[in-house]
């Protein structure tokens, strides 16, 4: 499972939008490396904030 697939993850079983911070604690990741991936899912539309500096995923 790469990075992004974590975080989706993560995303999904919180039930709730999540800043990187709090993704790096669920999935262990480095906080870089949240920062990092969630910057690649904001371009490319798979994330989306619905509360300012809080994620959750797209629907689509």
């Amino acid at each position: 499972m790469n990075e992004k697939d974590m975080i989706l993850e993560a995303m999904k079983k919180a039930g709730e939008p999540l800043n990187a911070g709090k993704i790096a604690e669920i999935t262990g990741l480095d906080r870089k490396a949240v920062d990092k991936a969630m910057a690649a899912m904001k371009k490319d539309g798979s994330i989306v904030s619905p509360v300012r500096c809080k994620w959750e995923p797209a629907k689509k």
